[in-house]
């Protein structure tokens, strides 16, 4: 089964690259979402509680994400901290659907990747693909602040992120996202037309 990575910075169109490819019956793992599902998990609230504190709960016993993510994000030592908690329980998650896909008989994955450094240090070493969606700075900015986030937040992950210059050094196919979603939809849908006759 190929694994089709697509990576891209806050706001470049990862999301909408992932649906242009779902929509042709491909499964899928956002690898935001597992990461959300591994701090529902009482070993992992628990050495979070140890690590960060009582204040990154909520009074309903959940994690809050965004309380978590202040202290988590403030250094790049906190950031370490939280990785060290997370990323193995997210890699094992992560393991477990790519192997149930697989035993569907799936052709291909989508996995949405948007913490990615390179291939090597990531989840991103086993990819067939690395599909890199990348789109200038201030257009990034102004999608992410109109989906809901703060600009200032958006730009402090967006400096923590890598370069668009390290995604396509890192990626097999790079795809401009300076338009309209369908433009970007129609790339994705002409690329794997053209892929899908290779596997």
């Amino acid at each position: 089964m190929k694994k089709l990575f697509i990576i891209g910075g806050m706001g470049a169109g990862k999301s909408t690259a992932r649906k242009a490819l779902v929509e042709q019956g491909l499964p899928y793992v956002d690898l935001d979402h597992v990461g959300h599902e591994v701090l529902a998990w009482d070993t992992v609230k628990d050495e979070i509680r140890e690590t960060f504190g009582d204040d990154v709960f909520g009074e309903d016993g959940a994690i809050d994400r965004k309380k978590l993510a202040a202290k988590a994000f403030a250094s790049p030592a906190e950031t370490r901290k939280l990785n060290r908690i997370t990323l193995p329980r997210i890699e094992e998650l992560f393991s477990d659907r790519i192997d149930e896909f697989e035993r569907q008989g799936n052709k291909a994955v989508v996995v949405e990747q948007s913490v990615f450094k390179n291939r090597q240090g990531s989840l991103a070493y086993c990819a067939d693909v690395v599909i890199a969606i990348i789109a200038p700075l201030e257009l990034r900015v102004e999608r992410a602040v109109a989906s809901g986030f703060s600009e200032v937040d958006v730009r402090r992950r967006i400096a923590r992120q890598i370069t668009d210059a390290d995604r396509i050094e890192a990626a097999d196919v790079v795809f401009s996202n300076d338009s309209t979603p369908e433009v970007l939809r129609d790339k994705m849908l002409n690329w794997w037309k053209e892929y899908e006759k290779t596997i």
